[in-house]
């Protein structure tokens, strides 16, 4: 019996292979039309804030940020209205404490006007984010600086980085799933030709996207443009970072993992001393887990499980998850193409199977539920932010997948066991019928003896066909098992969504920042009255203050100070002063001009932030008679 490399087959594996793509496809299209709600970084704040008017020209420019990034230095650029750069281009590292802050200088002398402040930076987690906003000095200006409206991460670079992505995904899931089953369940599949293509399908796929993706991360995290995927110059840069690392570190692995299979599919299937197997199968079932956990580990030390809360923990957790997601789901597409293809699986092996898969379940629910709690946190992240509703439809396919696998189960109960006769022979028919067709190539007749091959080849697979159909057992776990698979290819397409959206914690956390940060619309100005008494003669009256637009940066005040008769009351002294204790900020002195009799004005009055501010104003109405009064004003 002579062992060949596998050959594709037709079904189920391209099928399979055709669904993934399509899939992917979909999922890469979700990923680059993504808002940039979807990032993993969030601003939570700047100095000057977004809208802010300023009086004098700032030196710098502040962001701060949810989570750790990396900055280079032109990743924030601070824009003149007519869209001169007014940084120094040097970006600096401001963060304290656990504070993530950056900033950068500006340049002196900057005119009057509405400045834009454009960012971009790569978030821990691994992916793209970036955003604008403007402040203006003296006063807002008629132009500002128009940005284009493409995100980080977004385009046709955007697209083909997400449908890899989802390739990388799915390739693990048969290389180590696939793996997985015969090592575990079926050890006799290691010479069937249809398992051993999908498990070899999953290690090109994998190691394909792998490199799709080192090629891509460069325009993916910067220009956006394609024409960047073969400017190797950019390499070395993508090297240096994390993600860069883990890629490269998943090639090696890769590596590894094709000695692996070689040994799996080559030694191992030929070995027929059931001790000598038996030491070789523990021996690649330890050499595989570490590859598998290897791998798995790529994606925990670079993407949502490297940052955040509790991340030593969260990171051999999510190698754990990762695994028992690639045997459950792997081990679905092999047990598939087994029965699609091989009339040899027996039930002790889908029994086994089974119990695998439950155990995987096990390790999915436990991981998945720490992971949950870690990534959204409250109950309002869980229904209300993107994330949220995305785990709560991935636990509604998982629940699905479950009770799809209750009726496998019955199905199994019920399954007859195949002899060992239709075991030898099952498994032996493709390579016997590989084995003629290399003779045909040797014949004088090639052509005849091709045709005279594919006609074996067809009666061979009617037989098989016939065989498989008159089995009511088979058919019915075939179809429920399928079921299994067309749900798990789902639940794929939404695990990867997953790992590209902002978690319900930092996108809670980025909302909170920007109500905070955020001005609310002016309603045009605000007014307070406020009655006084001095005690001398003519000492009574009321005070009317006037703020407009009552937001945080420049104010215009007007006051007004009337006698009980409503008409105009001089007063020889006014002073006024803004207070916002929640902060401990102020008190604010201010001294208006007089404008008229009773009319005092004072233009671009500062105010830092909103909040709810008290204003006390002091009136004297004569040398020696005066009084001090004060109210709570709503300021932005």
């Amino acid at each position: 019996m002579t062992a060949t490399a596998p050959r594709f087959g037709r079904f189920p594996v391209r099928v399979l292979l055709a669904v993934t793509v399509l899939v992917g496809t979909v999922l890469g299209a979700l990923l680059a039309g993504a808002s940039p709600a979807a990032a993993h970084a969030a601003l939570t704040g700047s100095n000057p804030k977004d809208g802010a008017v300023v009086a004098t020209a700032p030196k710098e420019v502040t962001l701060t940020f949810s989570e750790q990034i990396a900055m280079g230095d032109d990743s924030i650029r601070v824009l003149e209205p007519s869209g001169k750069r007014a940084d120094t281009a040097k970006v600096r590292d401001l963060g304290t404490g656990g504070t993530v802050a950056y900033g950068v200088d500006l340049h002196a002398g900057l005119p009057d006007g509405t400045y834009t402040v454009a960012w971009k930076a790569v978030s821990a987690d691994s992916h793209p984010v970036s955003g604008a906003f403007t402040f203006s000095i003296g006063a807002p200006s008629s132009t500002t600086v128009a940005l284009p409206d493409e995100q980080a991460g977004g385009g046709i670079v955007g697209f083909l980085y997400g449908v890899a992505r989802y390739v990388a995904y799915a390739g693990f899931v048969l290389l180590a799933g696939g793996a997985a089953f015969v090592l575990l369940c079926w050890q006799r599949g290691a010479a069937v030709r249809p398992v051993q293509r999908l498990v070899v399908h999953g290690w090109v796929a994998m190691t394909a996207s792998t490199l799709a993706m080192l090629l891509l991360r460069g325009p993916y995290t910067a220009s956006g443009s394609l024409g960047d995927v073969l400017d190797l110059g950019a390499l070395p840069a993508v090297l240096e970072t994390k993600t860069g690392a883990a890629l490269v570190s998943r090639l090696l692995l890769l590596g590894a993992a094709a000695l692996f299979v070689a040994v799996l599919f080559g030694a191992f299937a030929k070995r027929e001393d059931g001790a000598e197997k038996k030491d070789l199968s523990f021996g690649l079932a330890i050499g595989g887990t570490v590859v598998a956990a290897g791998i798995a580990a790529t994606w925990a030390l670079s993407e949502h499980a490297s940052t955040g809360i509790q991340s030593a923990v969260a990171m051999p957790v999510d190698v754990l998850h990762l695994l028992a997601v690639a045997v459950w789901l792997g081990g679905l597409a092999t047990l598939l193409t087994a029965l699609y293809r091989s009339a040899a699986v027996e039930r002790r092996a889908v029994r086994r199977f089974s119990t695998v898969a439950f155990t995987g379940v096990v390790v999915l629910a436990a991981t998945g539920l720490y992971q949950s709690w870690r990534q959204v946190g409250s109950w309002s992240a869980l229904t209300g932010t993107t994330y949220g509703q995305l785990l709560l439809l991935k636990v509604g396919l998982v629940a699905v997948m479950v009770g799809v696998a209750w009726i496998s189960r019955r199905w199994t109960a019920r399954l007859a066991d195949v002899t060992e006769a239709e075991q030898v022979s099952g498994i032996a028919e493709a390579e016997e019928t590989a084995e003629k067709d290399e003779d045909a190539g040797a014949s004088a007749d090639p052509a005849r003896e091709a045709q005279l091959a594919r006609q074996r080849a067809a009666v061979a697979t009617a037989e098989r066909k016939r065989n498989r159909d008159a089995d009511h057992e088979r058919s019915g776990l075939r179809r429920s098992v399928l079921a299994e698979t067309g749900v798990a290819v789902v639940l794929l397409a939404v695990t990867t969504v997953l790992t590209s959206t902002e978690p319900g914690r930092t996108e809670e956390t980025a909302k909170a920042g920007a109500a905070q940060a955020a001005p609310a619309a002016p309603a045009g100005p605000t007014e307070v009255r406020m009655p006084f008494d001095t005690g001398g003669p003519s000492g009574k009256g009321t005070v009317r203050l006037s703020l407009d637009p009552a937001l945080s940066g420049a104010n215009d005040m007007h006051v007004w100070i009337e006698s009980p008769d409503g008409k105009a009351l001089d007063a020889p002294e006014v002073k006024i002063s803004f207070t916002l204790k929640a902060k401990e900020i102020g008190p604010l002195p201010i001294t208006p001009d007089r404008i008229t009799a009773g009319h005092w004005t004072a233009s671009a009055v500062q105010i830092p932030m909103p909040g709810e501010w008290q204003v006390k104003v002091t009136v004297r109405t004569s040398d020696i008679d005066q009084t001090t009064i004060d109210k709570n004003i709503k300021i932005g």
